[in-house]
């Protein structure tokens, strides 16, 4: 008798979370498509792209796009669609803090994110619907397209938006020749602007870097003589 109470009860939960989680992904579809019916995808991106500040993937330095796919999406050049194992990673780092302290968001979910959803909704539904929109982003774009228009849509704090803006606004550099401390203080800035842009916020930018460098070492894409190189570059403040 508990044995059968104790299966339909699992019975139960399950077909609850099967039509839960089949009303999240219809509500997140409609949103996806609804989104695309107002403004295509290739519309969206022009807005972007058409700017005489956008830069191309080729004008980007090597260490600004490391340092920043090091800390954003380490295997953002390496996988295809949505990535499960950093989904699973962050879900069990909330659990353990026991509380929402990591996310689980793609660079190209995060361009999602700024070409369709500006306003601050972390539903289910719109995560879902960025979701939708990340694999119709990586069709029809590369992944060097794509991480171009991620740091040129960005904002960097202190009225800057795009990374050639930040470059000269900050440094007085072009973006190809911003040295790798510089590189992970604009990668930094990105995670929060309000918090790490230099002109008030310049020891947390600081921090901020410290911990990219960390990230780019720990992911071999500098050695440690790099490392406490970049250390000792004294940032200059605004």
């Amino acid at each position: 008798m508990i044995k059968k109470f104790f299966k339909r009860l699992i019975l139960t939960i399950l077909v609850v979370l099967f039509l839960t989680g089949g009303y999240f992904v219809f509500a997140g579809y409609r949103k996806y498509r609804t989104v695309l019916k107002d403004c295509p995808i290739e519309q969206a991106v022009e807005r972007y792209t058409g700017k005489r500040s956008y830069l191309s993937f080729e004008l980007i330095g090597k260490d600004f796009v490391n340092a920043t796919v090091s800390v954003e999406d380490k295997r953002f050049f390496t996988r295809n669609g949505y990535d499960f194992i950093a989904l699973g990673r962050a879900l069990l780092s909330n659990l353990r803090q026991g509380e929402f302290v990591e996310g689980g968001s793609t660079i190209t979910q995060q361009i999602a994110k700024n070409l369709y959803f500006h306003y601050d909704d972390t539903s289910l539904s719109t995560k879902l619907a960025q979701v939708f929109l990340l694999y119709d982003l990586e069709g029809k774009y590369s992944k060097e397209e794509l991480f171009a228009l991620y740091a040129n849509m960005n904002y960097y704090g202190d009225g800057y938006y795009g990374l050639l803006d930040a470059s000269r606004g900050y440094f007085h550099e072009e973006p190809s020749e911003l040295s790798l401390a510089k590189s992970a203080v604009l990668a930094g800035i990105v995670n929060a602007p309000s918090a790490y842009q230099l002109s008030d916020g310049y020891e947390l930018a600081i921090k901020r870097q410290h911990k990219v460098l960390e990230t780019m070492l720990d992911n071999e894409y500098i050695t440690q003589q790099e490392f406490d190189d970049a250390l000792k570059e004294v940032i200059p403040r605004p």
